[in-house]
């Protein structure tokens, strides 16, 4: 059991210490406080991941964001194959007038669509001016501080180990494309030597079609149009 009092001594000794100090006034807004990184300001929008799930706005406690999509049909990739259909988004807001911030929206988003911002400049002289629509919830996301370090122990995301086996699949599959450099003509690949052209044998030269030797006049030893030695001599 303590000593009675000994909390009230605790409280007046803060107290004093507090009163102690110099007082720090910011001179906002010339200069900027500085803000926790985890700071809940505001909601922004990652547009490219997000797919129209609708899970934010069926969540939300207060029905504050407003989703619009439509369908579009996507050709198939391969010949033969199956279209299939994806939702585009048109619209996107949040009335922030309606908004408690309690960062539902952001931790059921399945594909990482909804990023906290520490920016907190958005009052508005209306409260219908508070309703942001997808083009401002965009720009804040370049005010989304950095994901904090992982521990040096900690084990690699999954994104990135299964976008590397993804990559390594991809090298492999290139990999066994490419043909034999020891199969094929005389070309380093494989394939035949350009050099030579069509009907080219290269060890003999082009092939003129004709199976019954030199032409004539032709003497095979000393070339056409020559004398063999011996003929015609006084």
């Amino acid at each position: 059991m303590g000593i009675p009092g000994s909390g009230l001594a605790k409280g007046l000794a803060v107290t004093l210490r507090t009163m102690t100090k110099r007082s720090v006034t910011a001179q906002y807004p010339d200069t900027q406080p500085e803000l926790a990184p985890r700071t809940r300001g505001v909601i922004a929008l990652f547009e490219e991941n997000c797919t129209v799930c609708m899970l934010c706005a069926r969540e939300c406690p207060d029905w504050c964001i407003y989703i619009d999509s439509h369908k579009e049909t996507v050709p198939a990739a391969a010949p033969g194959g199956r279209e299939r259909s994806r939702n585009v988004l048109d619209r996107f807001a949040i009335d922030f007038s309606l908004c408690m911030y309690c960062g539902i929206c952001i931790e059921v988003c399945p594909f990482d669509a909804l990023f906290w911002s520490p920016e907190f400049e958005y009052a508005e002289t209306d409260i219908l001016e508070l309703t942001h629509e997808r083009d401002k919830l965009r720009d804040w996301m370049w005010t989304v501080p950095a994901p904090p370090a992982l521990d040096p122990a900690a084990e690699e995301p999954k994104e990135f180990t299964a976008a590397r086996k993804s990559a390594d699949k991809t090298l492999a599959a290139r990999a066994a494309e490419r043909p034999d450099a020891s199969q094929g003509g005389g070309g380093a690949d494989g394939s035949a030597d350009p050099a030579a052209g069509p009907g080219t044998d290269p060890t003999t030269g082009p092939d003129t079609g004709s199976a019954t030797g030199p032409g004539p006049g032709t003497d095979p030893a000393t070339g056409p149009g020559t004398d063999q030695p011996g003929e015609g001599a006084t």
